[in-house]
């Protein structure tokens, strides 16, 4: 498993919103450009309604990759892909509470392979099912878009929930991730991470323009800047 970066606050383009034709260099360009994760989200058509790639893709981008790959996996069942993908060059593995029989199992799995594990909640999806997992969790992915399509609007009744979950991670002491997914760019990420999230996924808003760099800066800067709000606050 790949060293993950210490910092206070990650960037992660996601590549569904990447030039799949040329996809080792969409990976090296982001990277060059300051992503600090790969997002790499899986879909099943049928936990979501899309389709996207496996494991296969996964192990062709690892040597292009070299920061973490941050695997999302939106499928169902779950738990006979994780050793696929950690064994692809995952870093970090997350599934979603729904599409698991045993949670707690899948948890447990995911980092029995050698990754770091994640749960994701979708908008609608309640905080009570971090109760029993969050002392083995390493990151909580909240969903600010429903699953399986990407270019969708931020959900903005996302943001007291992105709050509500960073009380439950600092009450543990732990150092867990707080990623947030769906509609994140520029113009929004100073209140995501006032709010307290400290790892932000962005497809369109990284790709969409050509100009990488540019664009992953911006959104940190913004994002650095609502940090400092809210620890003022």
């Amino acid at each position: 498993m790949m060293q993950m970066k210490n910092s206070t606050l990650r960037i992660a383009p996601s590549l569904l919103s990447a030039d799949f034709a040329r996809l080792g260099e969409e990976v090296t360009a982001v990277i060059e450009a300051g992503a600090d994760l790969i997002h790499f989200d899986v879909m099943d058509n049928h936990y979501v309604p899309n389709l996207t790639v496996g494991p296969l893709v996964c192990q062709a981008i690892q040597r292009y990759a070299t920061v973490p790959i941050d695997v999302h996996l939106m499928v169902k069942p779950v738990d006979a892909l994780i050793p696929m993908f950690a064994e692809a060059g995952a870093s970090i593995i997350s599934f979603h509470p729904e599409a698991s029989e045993h949670v707690d199992r899948t948890v447990r799995l995911i980092s029995a392979s050698g990754c770091k594990a994640g749960l994701v909640l979708n908008p609608a999806t309640p905080l009570q099912v971090l109760d029993h997992v969050l002392d083995q969790l390493d990151l909580v992915l909240l969903m600010s878009v429903n699953p399986g399509f990407g270019g969708q609007s931020f959900i903005e009744s996302v943001l007291p929930k992105i709050e509500a979950v960073r009380r439950r991670i600092d009450a543990t002491g732990r150092e867990i991730w707080l990623e947030i997914d769906g509609g994140v760019k520029a113009d929004n990420a100073e209140r995501i991470a006032a709010a307290g999230a400290d790892t932000l996924v962005a497809g369109s808003a990284v790709f969409g323009g050509g100009r990488y760099r540019e664009a992953i800066a911006s959104i940190r800067s913004r994002a650095l800047a609502g940090r400092q709000a809210g620890a003022v606050a």
